[in-house]
């Protein structure tokens, strides 16, 4: 069989091999730089963006930061229980949060060093030495929540593009906490509510009419000679 169907392949002897190329360790596992693959991502999500994207610019914010009274109902929770409404904040801002946890962690730093400083006021006197003791703790527990709460709202306006308003998000915290609170709470209400009324208008359909042989089709001569198709359509607006 050998003999027969003779091998297509020739056994090429040592000159004439082709000489081994030296490859260095790692050469293989270098990138390949490929222009088609050079663009834009989104920071995101990481997805390819069109040459003609372009950023959306930065809004201003629907209510100013003095506008406390224009929601009454958020205006008396961020007063008395600041706790509270930061923690329905970053509910709607972060579905997966639930609310009370900020809400603890605001009323340990904030609500909490307040009373621990009354506390203390009341029950030990004020003196040089308590005094600066109280100080200095208010003062790293409002640093801390200024923080804190300033990266939420950094959060919220990377998430609908605002503008800083009326300075860098820590510094607002730090200086109108409340108002802040109040600002970012009208904010998300104004945006992502679900109260908001849409006209629409509802369309009954007609009866349902059955048909029969002989008197059925006695009735509904006279309606056909009449205006031929028609049909009665009640609407009622919502």
């Amino acid at each position: 069989m050998g003999d027969d169907h003779p091998s297509k392949y020739v056994k090429l002897s040592k000159d004439q091999a082709l000489p081994a190329e030296d490859i260095k360790p790692g050469e293989l596992n270098q990138p390949i730089d490929v222009p088609q693959l050079r663009v834009r991502k989104c920071c995101e999500c990481g997805q390819a963006l069109p040459e003609s994207f372009e950023p959306p610019a930065d809004e201003p914010w629907t209510t100013g930061i003095c506008g406390c009274a224009e929601d009454t109902e958020s205006c008396w929770t961020g007063l008395f229980c600041p706790c509270v409404l930061f923690g329905r904040n970053i509910e709607k801002l972060k579905e997966d949060t639930p609310w009370t946890t900020p809400c603890v962690c605001h009323a340990i730093f904030v609500e909490g060093g307040m009373a621990l400083a009354v506390a203390t006021a009341a029950f030990n006197g004020i003196d040089p030495n308590t005094s600066f003791l109280i100080c200095e703790g208010l003062l790293f527990s409002w640093w801390m929540c200024g923080i804190y709460t300033g990266l939420v709202r950094q959060s919220l306006q990377k998430k609908y593009h605002l503008k800083n308003s009326p300075c860098d998000p820590c510094m607002v915290h730090c200086c109108m906490h409340w108002c802040a609170l109040c600002q970012e709470h009208r904010e998300m209400k104004g945006r992502l509510s679900d109260d908001a009324a849409v006209p629409m208008t509802m369309v009954n359909p007609p009866p349902v009419q059955e048909m029969g042989a002989g008197r059925d089709h006695q009735h509904s001569t006279p309606s056909a000679s009449n205006d031929g198709n028609h049909t009665t359509l009640e609407m009622q607006a919502l």
